[in-house]
């Protein structure tokens, strides 16, 4: 009887690796990016409470003073909104859209002075604000003691534009201002149309060139001063960080990068420089969220270090403390306060 011979064992074909494929880009389906004026946003904008921001205009603060606030969301900051003495912040809400808010301040005032030493001088004011929040609508006034009338708009005209207006009156000769805003959103683009007092006029556009980076540029007039400027801006974001660069002929040379290292805790880092002038300046800050409270700080390279921590005592009552030390000026900052209302 012949032998049975057992099969052989054939061992598996060996697997193909696994070639990742690049990921296709459709150029015509490429995201809107965000406005010309927030690219630095996560970085050096500024939060003050849950439903009015301030942002600096990029270009047109050289020749407004102090910067020209309005709304919008923010990330990271490395400008926190630092203050001495002590206050207090109440809003009420009447119904879904209309609120009321009363602030106190209390401190010591800077003045300006030709020699190295700071001069503080003890002041207070009170502040009373009013809030018409819709989707479609937002009002924000603000009246304070001293005489001061700020004055906010955001209406969507339509889908893709929105008009924006700014207004503050004061007492002081040359320092009451005015600014008109009209925004326009497109499919991968953004343009911005300015119109101020004082024969100011500006544009800008900003252009999505990849789903990750975005161009964008802006020019000024300045007619009271009769200067006149151009800019061009380029930011790269992903899921974990942010990157912008900024160079205009007024001098400015501004770079900035955003680090998400969890979700908690992000780190970012500025430098700036007036060709001009020759003034260097570099940030780095954090930006630490806990589950009851919230840390921000930085450190900068003229000596200056500082810190702003929002403590949730409860729903609705948040205690603030602001801390900072300018070495160089031998000169330091130390506030409380205390807000009620969302």
């Amino acid at each position: 009887m012949a032998a049975v011979v057992p099969p052989t064992a054939t061992s598996p074909p060996a697997s193909k690796p696994t070639v990742i494929q690049p990921e296709k880009v459709d150029y015509l389906d490429l995201p809107c990016p965000i406005s010309y004026e927030e690219i630095h946003r996560e970085a050096l904008m500024c939060c003050i409470s849950s439903e009015v921001l301030r942002m600096e205009l990029p270009l047109l603060n050289e020749f407004t003073k102090p910067p020209l606030p309005f709304l919008l969301d923010c990330l990271v900051s490395l400008k926190p909104e630092l203050f001495e003495g002590m206050r207090f912040d109440f809003t009420k809400g009447l119904n879904q859209k209309f609120s009321l808010s009363h602030s106190v301040i209390m401190g010591p005032t800077e003045i300006p002075s030709q020699s190295s030493e700071t001069i503080k001088i003890p002041t207070a004011h009170y502040e009373f604000g009013a809030n018409f929040i819709d989707p479609k609508l937002m009002l924000f006034g603000r009246i304070l003691t001293d005489g001061r009338l700020n004055a906010r708009l955001k209406c969507d005209l339509s889908e893709n534009l929105i008009l924006k207006a700014n207004a503050q009156l004061t007492n002081e000769p040359h320092m009451s201002h005015g600014m008109f805003n009209f925004d326009y959103k497109g499919k991968d683009y953004r343009t911005q149309f300015q119109l101020g007092n004082g024969a100011l006029f500006g544009a800008n556009y900003i252009q999505s060139v990849t789903p990750h980076l975005s161009l964008g540029g802006e020019v000024f007039w300045a007619g009271q001063y009769r200067k006149s400027g151009i800019g061009y801006a380029a930011r790269y974001n992903t899921d974990k960080m942010v990157a912008t660069g900024q160079i205009a002929s007024t001098g400015m040379v501004a770079l900035s990068y955003v680090q998400k290292v969890s979700e908690k805790v992000s780190l970012a880092s500025d430098f700036t420089y007036n060709y001009m002038s020759r003034d260097v300046t570099a940030s780095f800050g954090y930006d630490y969220i806990l589950r009851q409270c919230r840390l921000r700080g930085k450190i900068d390279s003229n000596g200056c270090t500082s810190a702003f921590l929002e403590e949730r005592l409860n729903m609705g009552l948040n205690f603030i403390l602001s801390s900072e030390i300018d070495h160089r000026k031998n000169d330091y900052k130390f506030g409380f306060g205390l807000t009620i209302g969302e």
